[in-house]
């Protein structure tokens, strides 16, 4: 390491003329700062690395640049669950969010040193900015999703908005298909790099909390104690909705009647999820929707039948509204620096990938009064443009989007709850001082040896505390087996009640059952996968521990 940094140079060794420096920073106001500064510190950086780079530097040492920032980036925008797990593959990626935050943030800096420099000085920048543009391509090559389009979907109500949202100044690079498993998706026209604008949208047709404002019935609304400006959009989308005359009749006609979210799941599909945790988050979620809505209705109709009509205000359009938002919309700084939550026509047509081709979008250009929808990594004419909804479980995404993502998806983990005076934490070593602990498929983990089982390592460290808070300082192979075997024991008495727990899904015909049902199955199932790896994990485990404990008491 120390090696290939002095390969590059410094200010002390060459004159400033003749390098160029990157500074990377871990920010102190990261929440995970103390565990990044641990393990940035561990792989021999610092806090702060400036990477020198001398500008007539040969193909050799650009490359040992780009993969010390590439070290210290992956670091900095690991994530609380690519942390806690810490999966690197042979290539040194922690995930693919995580390379592609990691390779746009050096590549942002890049291009911020490019505008910085004169003319006859950028050469190198520009080498090391086609090397970055490499690696992208590299990544999506891996990465590329087939878009399965079914031509005898019609989308003349979407192309009719695409029409409308063009005429109001709406610039794009996409156009609306039927995504055979998916949906409604938006397809590139033609190939797009890093840095091309997919989409971009004007403020006048992003539907914001100032509709509401100009409303008759803000006056009334805001007067409500505890009333958010997302509770009062929700309210308004319900009336504009049947507005003939709405500015947006366009947009909400693109909707669908049902949104078939998890809050919609029917009783049969609820059943099916015994034991699983999105049966927990749907319980929660239907229940506070049902306060919220209780506490509105029927006294809002009541008191301004004009203004809130209870036709228009029932549950059921309540529900749907509610589904709308959460499922449809963004939350978008604006110009003043406020967060918004908001409506975007067109740009609700952006799927979510595990592997999305926009990251960063949620900021009005303030020069242009626009939102722009930039790619962080390649598109291919014909092939699905994404985007990524946040770091959300299965659960989450089916409660609030209605949907099951495609591939392996990092956060759907098991949380497990222990009692805090259990383990002590171990305050000198941050990386192991966690607080909560989870669990997910054994099956993303690259180490299944003994004594990590491919099980995450802060949990595997918290339990042996918990078996002996001397654990850290056992010398005694023989011990630490034994402290191993313990914990893996009492791991599968755990899973072992959480897979007795579930519900049984044998018996269901998923080919004829409705589309709640088959939701619900395929989440118990993959409740079930997880849960069964982690089993077969701990089953394995024990199976070492008393390979090698034989082995000691032979030789003893």
């Amino acid at each position: 390491m120390e090696e290939d940094k002095q390969q590059l140079g410094s200010h002390d060794a060459v004159e400033a003329d003749d390098v160029y420096s990157l500074v990377l920073e871990l920010s102190e106001n990261d929440p995970l700062f103390e565990k990044k500064k641990k393990l940035l510190c561990d792989k021999g950086f610092g806090m702060k690395e400036s990477i020198h780079i001398k500008r007539s530097c040969c193909p050799d040492s650009l490359s040992t640049a780009l993969k010390l920032m590439l070290q210290i980036a992956r670091i900095i925008h690991l994530d609380e669950v690519e942390l806690y797990f810490r999966e690197v593959d042979p290539l040194g990626h922690y995930s693919t969010r995580n390379e592609m935050e990691a390779l746009n943030w050096i590549l942002s800096l890049v291009d911020a040193s490019i505008l910085s420099q004169l003319q006859n000085q950028k050469n190198g920048l520009q080498d090391l900015r086609i090397s970055i543009l490499s690696c992208f391509h590299e990544l999506a090559a891996k990465n590329t999703e087939e878009s399965r389009v079914d031509k005898n979907y019609s989308c003349d109500k979407e192309n009719c908005l695409i029409d409308w949202a063009k005429r109001k100044g709406v610039q794009t690079n996409l156009q609306i298909a039927y995504i055979k498993g998916a949906g409604r998706g938006a397809i590139a026209v033609k190939d797009l790099d890093v840095g091309d604008i997919a989409l971009e949208i004007p403020l006048s047709i992003i539907i914001s909390e100032e509709l509401v404002h100009k409303s008759d019935m803000y006056q009334i609304l805001e007067k409500i104690d505890g009333m958010t400006p997302e509770t009062m959009l929700l309210l308004w989308s319900m009336k504009e909705k049947h507005n003939c005359n709405s500015d947006f009749k366009i947009y909400f006609d693109t909707l669908p009647e049902h949104f078939n979210t998890g809050l919609s799941f029917g009783v049969d599909a609820i059943m099916t999820l015994e034991g699983t945790l999105l049966l927990e988050e749907l319980t929660q979620a239907k229940e506070h929707l049902r306060t919220q809505y209780d506490a509105l209705f029927p006294e809002l109709s009541n008191a301004h039948p004009d203004i809130f009509p209870s036709e228009l205000y029932t549950w059921e359009h309540f529900l749907w509204a509610c589904e709308l938002w959460y499922s449809n919309s963004l939350k978008i700084m604006f110009a003043d620096g406020k967060l918004r939550t908001c409506l975007i026509p067109v740009a609700s047509f952006l799927n979510h990938s595990l592997y999305p081709h926009i990251v960063h979008y949620g900021k009005i250009d303030s020069a242009t009064n626009s939102l722009k929808f930039p790619l962080s990594r390649p598109c291919s004419a014909g092939e699905q443009c994404c985007l990524r909804y946040g770091s959300f479980s299965s659960s989450h995404l089916i409660t609030f989007y209605g949907f099951l993502p495609e591939g392996n998806n990092p956060y759907d983990v098991i949380p497990l709850d222990f009692d805090d005076d259990q383990a002590d934490g171990v305050e000198d070593c941050p990386l192991t001082n966690w607080t909560t602990h989870m669990v997910r498929g054994t099956w993303m983990s690259n180490n299944h040896d003994i004594f990590y089982y491919g099980l995450p390592s802060p949990l595997l460290d918290y339990l042996r505390r918990a078996w002996s808070p001397t654990s850290c300082t056992i010398t005694s192979l023989r011990a630490k087996l034994e402290c191993d075997n313990e914990i893996l024991e009492n791991l599968l008495s755990i899973f072992s009640g959480m897979m007795d727990g579930f519900g049984d899904t044998e018996s269901i015909n998923s080919r004829n059952a409705s589309w709640d049902v088959k939701l619900a199955v395929k989440y118990n199932d993959l409740q079930k996968m997880i849960v069964s790896s982690i089993l077969t994990a701990c089953y394995s485990g024990k199976n070492m521990v008393k390979h090698e404990l034989s082995k000691g008491a032979g030789e003893e």
